[in-house]
């Protein structure tokens, strides 16, 4: 018998400006992390479009995606999930994209599932312990935030 599961599509940017990228602070069910900013596609969506609406209702900018860096692939299972979320094993496909600020002015999302947004040097990234999508977002842009020495 088949293996029963769950598959969400999400699109994400990794944004850098003056040493710094822009993330979301992603708050749901009682976790909480630093994330790239994006989220799950809605019907008849394509993702540069998702891209684009997730950034700014995350973070107040318009951006315009500049580069498909790759796509990543995990695997969640059933007894990992939120609790009230279908209990089969999630695929999750995550399509990130390297963008570019257009205009807008950095603002907290209210109601979501993110609370706060901010530009975080690259080398304070890993002192916020971000959620892992962040560094596989640095990666796939060839990115590496430096290890502050104290």
């Amino acid at each position: 018998m088949a293996e029963s599961f769950d598959t969400r599509v999400g699109a994400y940017a990794v944004i850098i400006r003056n040493g710094s990228i822009l993330l979301s602070h992603w708050r749901d069910h009682g976790y909480s992390s630093w994330t790239l900013p994006g989220g799950g596609l809605e019907v008849r969506e394509d993702a540069t479009a998702a891209v684009v609406r997730e950034v700014r209702e995350e973070t107040g900018y318009f951006v315009e995606p500049e580069e498909l860096l790759g796509v990543d692939s995990i695997f969640i299972e059933p007894e990992h999930r939120f609790p009230g979320e279908n209990r089969n094993l999630l695929h999750a496909l995550r399509i990130v994209y390297r963008a570019r600020v257009l205009s807008g002015t950095l603002t907290h999302e209210l109601g979501g599932s993110t609370d706060e947004a901010a530009w975080v040097p690259l080398d304070r990234v890993p002192e916020l312990g971000p959620a892992p999508l962040v560094q596989v977002g640095l990666k796939m842009a060839a990115i590496r935030p430096a290890v502050r020495s104290e």
